[in-house]
């Protein structure tokens, strides 16, 4: 009997060739557009799991190329990303100050 391990997950374009050339074989299906933003919805949160657990910068990359992943797959630029972050980041602010908010309570009328 041979040794098969289940996945069902989304994984870079070259995986099914890394695989091939390590003398295994793979199964693959290619997803529809329904399918692909639920996997990358799946892919996200493992990315953001695993840089939780490890705290490196190779996971934070995974997690950059999932986000433009799903910017493309649900029809944005990383340019209309950034021009909104810094929007944002201009009428908000960043989180430079480490500022943690710990209440908030209505102010007594006078």
């Amino acid at each position: 009997m041979k040794d098969q391990k289940a996945y069902c997950k989304l994984v870079r374009d070259r995986i099914p060739e890394i695989i091939e050339q390590s003398g295994k074989n793979c199964t693959l299906r290619t997803l529809n557009e329904e399918e692909y933003l639920l996997h990358l919805d799946k892919k996200l949160a493992e990315e953001l799991h695993e840089y939780q657990e490890s705290k490196s910068l190779e996971e934070i990359c995974d997690l950059v190329e999932v986000l433009r992943a799903v910017l493309s797959a649900r029809g944005y630029t990383w340019e209309e990303m950034e021009h909104i972050r810094m929007q944002k980041h201009q009428e908000r602010g960043g989180f430079e100050k480490r500022i943690l908010l710990e209440t908030v309570t209505n102010r007594e009328e006078t």
